[in-house]
């Protein structure tokens, strides 16, 4: 009943979206068409909530407390990577209002933030203008091609969404920045990656700088790299290892950190 589930719920929803891409263009869909779409849905969601009310019964029955019953149906009727994405959008949205608002997520009074945005800024600049332009033309292009409107919204809805992402994604890198308290090191990247690393755990903290980072957020040979534009300059080395989650839920030890920062001597004079 759980693969069922699933498998109704991954078929629907992008079925609903291009339904409602559809309305929202014009078209004028038979009413039969109508009435058997929302019927399927209601019938999705009927077997979501089935299969939820037997997931957190089994859970309470095994000696889950509520709570913990209800973050375990969750986990069990959505993957890990479903849940990570819809996460990631919740958090950049968040971000969205927290960047109009001048504020930053996740900075205590007495921490010191760690800005890492700086480096990227220009590149994002560029990207979302380059975006906006295009959008503008090939709305353009398609009016001239007299091409039908639901094409044209589809694309046009598409070339938001990517604007959208693309905003969200600076808004996240600037209001969550890296953070440095008495107890932990903060190491996060926009709304992708949040590692904390407990001050006990630091053996040291040096600038160290390297041009060549392969991604993002990479793990190789027990060493973490979250880089900025292929860059990282600080290189955090652990007493022990630890366990970090990537952005896409799998895990892996590590024994050493490297990251960058718009200025890493505020991590090097706040360090170990």
């Amino acid at each position: 009943m759980l693969r069922l589930a699933r498998a109704a719920l991954y078929t629907v929803i992008p079925a609903e979206l291009l339904l409602a891409v559809l309305l929202v263009s014009g078209v004028s869909l038979p009413a039969p068409v109508l009435l058997l779409a929302e019927a399927v849905v209601l019938g999705v969601l009927a077997l979501e909530a089935a299969t939820a009310v037997r997931l957190y019964r089994a859970a309470r029955g095994q000696g889950s407390d509520r709570r913990s019953a209800l973050l375990s149906t969750v986990d069990r009727l959505l993957p890990v990577t479903v849940r990570k994405v819809m996460e990631f959008e919740l958090k950049g949205m968040a971000s969205l209002v927290l960047w109009v608002a001048r504020r930053r997520h996740g900075v205590p009074q007495g921490a010191t933030a760690v800005p890492y945005s700086r480096e990227q800024s220009t590149t994002i600049l560029i990207m979302l203008f380059v975006m906006v332009v295009e959008t503008v033309g090939i709305d353009l292009l398609l009016v001239a091609l007299d091409v039908p409107a639901p094409v044209r919204v589809t694309v046009l809805m598409l070339d938001l969404y990517g604007i959208g992402f693309g905003l969200a994604f600076a808004a996240a890198c600037v209001t969550r920045p890296h953070v440095v308290t008495g107890d932990e090191l903060r190491v996060r990247f926009g709304a992708y990656f949040d590692l904390r690393i407990p001050r006990e755990l630091i053996s040291s903290v040096r600038v160290a700088r390297n041009y060549n980072e392969t991604g993002m957020i990479q793990v190789s040979d027990g060493r973490l790299s979250v880089a900025v534009g292929s860059q990282t300059n600080v290189v955090v080395e652990l007493a022990e290892p630890i366990t970090v989650t990537r952005p896409l839920g799998r895990r892996e030890t590590v024994t050493s950190v490297r990251f960058f920062a718009d200025t890493p001597s505020m991590v090097r004079l706040q360090g170990a």
